[in-house]
């Protein structure tokens, strides 16, 4: 009996270490396609501090909570089963999808240019788009509505990119690394968001509370820094979607035959590393970047005028001829 329980645990103990090694590899998958999805985290990360300015200091960390949860609802409950039923039964689908969330990325990207360097036309243009508003019942179910609604398109690309990087075939390792993935994505990028805007906060207390003298001075370096900080934020967040709209883009395009945009991105970071062997890895990826986004800029500034006298008109007739909502 004693030799029967041994080999037993021996069994659960075997079990248990091809459950670690199973957890171990979804982790790194999970890491590994989070990183290629970079890029559209850092836009989500970027944009989502907008959406609590000129709120009291009470509610930020409320709404950012909000937003949060409507995430990982998006990601969780809509958007993972979509990508498993896509990469069963339609995984041709990939592809395109990635093509257009990077077109919409490369749109998003020229627009906050484009509203940057002339901001009465692109109001205008705002104004012509026509959004399709939630009915929220206050300012604050506004900002929260419309913060999960770019979350859900900014989520729709990154779960398509890890599903895309995941190098098993396996259904449920496939749906691990899906489901860890999202979530430490969203607890990355929406812990990041709550430092941020209560940075300013912190620098207040610090500012008046401060036991030293360099901690209450660092407190009013950080309260007047902030304003910049989130200006460059901005920046870094147009930038990252922009470049990486384009990458997605260019290579979507040589999957289907489209390889110019490839080759002179590849041309690009080769001269740079050939220019500068020095720093070679640096200067080819900012080299290929910089191609990135000069190719994304050009294809969102394309897509402005597309979507103002295209997008807008179209849905608006499909409007038009849906049955109107009922209102009490």
């Amino acid at each position: 009996m004693a030799v029967g329980l041994l080999a037993l645990l021996d069994d659960v103990a075997g079990l248990v270490k091809v459950a670690a090694a199973s957890l171990d590899d979804v982790a790194g998958q999970a890491a590994k396609a989070g990183v290629k999805a970079a890029g559209a985290v850092i836009d989500d990360a970027a944009v989502t501090p907008n959406y609590v300015q000129g709120f009291a200091a009470d509610r930020e960390l409320p709404i950012v909570a909000k937003i949060a949860w409507g995430s990982v609802k998006n990601k969780l409950l809509f958007l993972l089963p979509a990508a498993l039923l896509m990469s069963l039964f339609a995984p041709w689908l990939i592809t395109p999808l990635l093509v257009i969330g990077g077109a919409y990325l490369c749109y998003e990207g020229a627009e906050k240019v484009f509203h940057a360097l002339l901001p009465h036309e692109a109001e205008v243009h705002e104004a012509s788009l026509e959004p399709v508003a939630l009915e929220p019942t206050s300012l604050e179910d506004a900002k929260v509505a419309g913060a999960i609604k770019t979350d859900f398109i900014l989520s729709a690309e990154i779960m398509t990119i890890i599903l895309a990087a995941i190098e098993v075939d396996s259904l449920w390792f496939r749906t691990a690394v899906l489901a860890v993935a999202a979530i430490g994505i969203t607890v990355a990028v929406y812990g990041a968001v709550a430092l941020i805007v209560k940075a300013d906060d912190a620098g207040v207390w610090l500012a008046k509370h401060g036991r030293t003298r360099t901690g209450r001075t660092f407190g009013r370096g950080l309260v007047k820094a902030m304003p910049g900080f989130m200006r460059v934020l901005g920046i870094v967040g147009t930038a990252a979607m922009t470049w990486v709209g384009g990458s997605i883009v260019a290579h979507g395009l040589y999957e289907f035959g489209f390889d110019w945009p490839e080759h002179v991105i590849e041309a690009a970071a080769h001269w740079a590393e050939a220019a500068f062997p020095a720093i070679a890895a640096v200067a080819g990826w900012l080299a290929t970047a910089g191609v990135d986004f000069v190719f994304g800029l050009a294809l969102g500034a394309l897509l402005i005028p597309v979507a103002g006298y295209v997008i807008a008109p179209l849905w608006r007739a499909v409007k038009g001829v849906l049955p109107k909502r009922k209102t009490a």
